[in-house]
């Protein structure tokens, strides 16, 4: 059993997260079809994006992870809708041009971004959330600097895209203080582009 194995089992995570407000807030930006849910952990992303008609690859490490967001989708009756694929994120090989939407959460991948990018259609759409350092007090998230995204580290990774939106601020999720980056950006190019209409409330 893996270390994440354990804390999956243990309930040291919630296992039933909602997904982040601003993959909800840009999901219109994303054209229908396939998606990849990179890390999936127990599922979040990877049930609402089944829920919302997508055809979910999901993809964890994690054998418990894996379990625990099968059976959540089970029980929203999108299960047929998902493929849960047990592999090392840092070493599988993404399929180019396939995924109208990618989404990665709280797993820092940048050194598989080139593969991850590649793996999506023309117009489709990554949305990336992740742990920040900070001098500020937090409590979620990494101890150390390693697993985090410095000042726009992760903004500068993303350059090759079409960007909709990046934000650096903290939260509080699920009564943990966290210093979160999160993008969406778009697999286009051009010196003219069109951006969605958000609605921010």
């Amino acid at each position: 059993m893996t270390t994440w194995d354990e804390r999956f089992r243990s309930g040291a995570y919630p296992t039933d997260p909602d997904p982040s407000p601003v993959l909800r807030r840009y999901l219109d930006a994303a054209p229908d079809g396939r998606a990849l849910d990179v890390a999936t952990g127990e599922g979040r992303n990877a049930v609402f994006l089944a829920s919302e008609g997508y055809r979910v690859d999901a993809i964890d490490h994690s054998e418990e992870g894996l379990r625990i967001a099968r059976e959540k989708a089970r029980e929203r009756g999108v299960d047929a809708r998902a493929e849960w694929i047990r592999a090392d994120v840092g070493s599988f090989e993404f399929p180019p041009s396939t995924y109208d939407l990618v989404t990665i959460s709280f797993y820092r991948a940048v050194d598989r971004f080139p593969d991850i990018f590649e793996s999506l259609t023309p117009g489709g759409v990554a949305f990336v959330q992740h742990h920040l350092r900070t001098d500020d007090p937090v409590d979620g998230g990494p101890s150390g600097d390693r697993y985090r995204f410095a000042a726009n580290e992760l903004l500068h990774a993303c350059l090759g895209l079409t960007v909709l939106h990046y934000l650096e601020r903290t939260e509080v999720r699920n009564g943990k203080r966290n210093a979160v980056a999160e993008i969406v950006a778009r697999n286009s190019a051009g010196r003219r582009q069109s951006y969605p209409e958000i609605a921010w409330e």
